[in-house]
């Protein structure tokens, strides 16, 4: 595995500062913009960002999320950690835990030698003993692996592509103004070009490389447990939700009565990538034997929806199906079977649907630019007769951003549903959306431990999901993290609302009763009134224009 560590970064490294020493080579062979002091500066930023950022992150976790460092950690975990570290001649890492029933894992630092890796309380209880370990060998392999660092030396190639891309424009503004190198300006505006090309192709390197790094992660705790079941149940518990052990709602149930316990009692390298993170926890054990059906169920989404490739492009991590086969493509090598063999037809092509949706999505917005478009040649041509049709246009663009809403706020008849069976839905997107109704525990906030986060997780009994509570001012938000959102936490309720996935499966919140007291989010029916407020306007201008109400001289 070194080896092809070594192959991975070396030749990923190779590529990114090969195409940055390509653009430095072209701006100094045919500009005179001093860039060395930019990108200079943009290194010297990036090095102290990585030198001070454990520290800073310390800080952030006590203060923010409550975390609690130098906790003492079960036998079984501590052994597991002074064994792995021992092995891979690391020290004992900092062990943070943050008392949040929603379970995540990630790790920090500078090297294998100062890393931190943090736990949430959901991790014990949601997790057996073996599923744990496996979380913690993931985390303690980007430490081994030097992620921090590699992560840290990937992402500053973007960055200085950026500056180039910046410190470009700004050359050929200034040019402009001159008035008196017209070629110049020529180079330098096609420069610019090519550097924000190559900030967004190294971009989309450098997520590839985070990925890569993930697949190394998982491989060196299959090897540390010497148990590649044990992770991908891990991951299927905290990716999918997909609960793999009979006792986990029993045990969950009384957990749940015991929410007071202290933390100290639970005798961006993260499992998952932060912004999906936020998942479920569903049962698939049936009669004392897994059901394999289940896992398969909640796999649909990923392997057969387009969107998912779409989200894992643009994300940190794999998809959970890919890494959990290429867990299974271990599995030999320890004796074990692969653990899910998905062998599902898929019944119908689902790129249809992707095209439908990306049409809703984005027709508004070509609607707006055709109207400043248009409104821009009437400008210039003073044809001023003709301004109705942009105003027409506008008009347009809000009938069908009325049209979008529809479909994504499709009827409000909330179905009542479990985790379970939203999970297996495959024709679900952030753009298409499931009108539902949930009920269960509020056992932790979405993002773990966070006192800003508004947001929920809630587990019905078939397993637990995100929900997005999100009020129209983000002050309102914040008010209400700060001082309500507790108030629900250890709390039935009764919510509401649309189930999306993009790329995590989450419910966004209408209506979220508990204790007898519902509470309502405004966003949509906001939504609905500017749409309308906008309509309206683009009709009356419209009107105005054409009766000439409205006239340009």
């Amino acid at each position: 595995m070194k080896k092809i560590l070594f192959g991975v970064s070396a030749g990923t490294f190779a590529l990114l500062y090969g195409l940055l020493a390509l653009i430095l080579l072209i701006v100094f062979h045919f500009t005179n913009v001093p860039l060395v002091t930019a990108v200079i500066i943009t290194a010297v930023v990036i090095v102290l960002q990585f030198l001070i950022s454990p520290f800073l992150t310390d800080l952030t976790q006590r203060w923010f999320y409550k975390t609690q460092f130098g906790v003492q950690v079960p036998d079984y975990l501590r052994v597991f950690i002074e064994d792995v570290c021992r092995e891979n001649n690391m020290k004992y890492p900092k062990i943070g835990i943050i008392n949040d029933g929603a379970p995540n894992a990630f790790t920090y630092g500078h090297t294998k030698n100062n890393a931190r890796v943090v736990l949430t309380r959901g991790i014990f209880e949601l997790l057996t003993e073996d599923e744990v370990k496996s979380v913690v060998a993931h985390e303690l392999g980007h430490a081994a692996h030097y992620d921090m660092i590699l992560m840290t030396m990937a992402n500053l190639v973007p960055l200085v592509m950026y500056a180039v891309f910046r410190a470009m424009t700004e050359a050929m503004r200034v040019t402009d103004s001159k008035n008196d190198d017209n070629k110049a300006a020529l180079v330098e505006g096609a420069i610019a070009a090519i550097a924000y090309i190559l900030y967004i192709l190294t971009q989309y390197i450098v997520l590839w490389f985070s990925r890569t790094r993930e697949y190394f992660a998982d491989e060196f705790a299959v090897r540390a447990t010497r148990d590649p079941e044990a992770l991908s149940r891990a991951l299927i518990q905290i990716g999918f939700g997909l609960s793999t052990h009979a006792d986990t709602r029993a045990a969950s149930d009384q957990k749940n009565k015991n929410r007071s316990l202290s933390v100290t009692s639970t005798n961006a390298m993260g499992i998952f990538d932060t912004k999906a993170s936020k998942s479920l926890v569903v049962s698939c054990y049936e009669d004392g034997e897994i059901n394999k059906a289940h896992i398969k169920n909640a796999m649909k989404w990923e392997l057969w929806n387009t969107w998912a490739k779409w989200y894992e492009l643009n994300s940190t991590h794999p998809l959970i199906s890919k890494r959990l086969e290429a867990i299974d493509k271990l599995a030999p090598e320890f004796g074990r079977a692969p653990f899910v063999n998905f062998d599902l037809v898929k019944p119908e092509s689902y790129l249809d649907d992707f095209a439908r949706e990306i049409g809703i999505s984005i027709l508004p917005g070509c609607s707006v630019i055709a109207a400043v478009v248009t409104g821009f040649i009437f400008l210039i041509n003073e044809t001023y007769d003709k301004f109705w049709i942009s105003a027409a246009l506008l008009v347009l663009a809000a009938v069908l951003s009325m049209l979008k809403y529809l479909f994504t706020h499709p009827n409000r008849e909330y179905a009542e549903a479990n985790v379970a069976g939203l999970l297996g839905e495959p024709k679900v997107s952030g753009i298409r959306s499931i009108p539902c109704e949930l009920k269960g525990t509020v056992i932790g906030r979405g993002d773990p431990g966070c006192i800003f986060n508004e947001d929920y997780v809630i587990q019905d009994e078939t397993g637990i999901m995100f929900l997005d509570y999100n009020q129209p001012l983000f002050i309102i938000n914040k008010i209400f993290a700060l001082f309500k959102s507790k108030e629900n936490i250890d709390r039935y309720a009764v919510v509401k609302g649309w189930y999306r996935r993009a790329p995590i499966p989450y419910v966004e919140i209408y209506t979220m009763e508990v204790n007898g007291k519902t509470k309502k989010v405004f966003t949509y029916g906001f939504g609905w009134i500017w749409r309308w407020i906008v309509l309206i306007l683009t009709a009356a201008l419209t009107f105005a224009l054409l009766t000439g109400i409205i006239a340009f001289v």
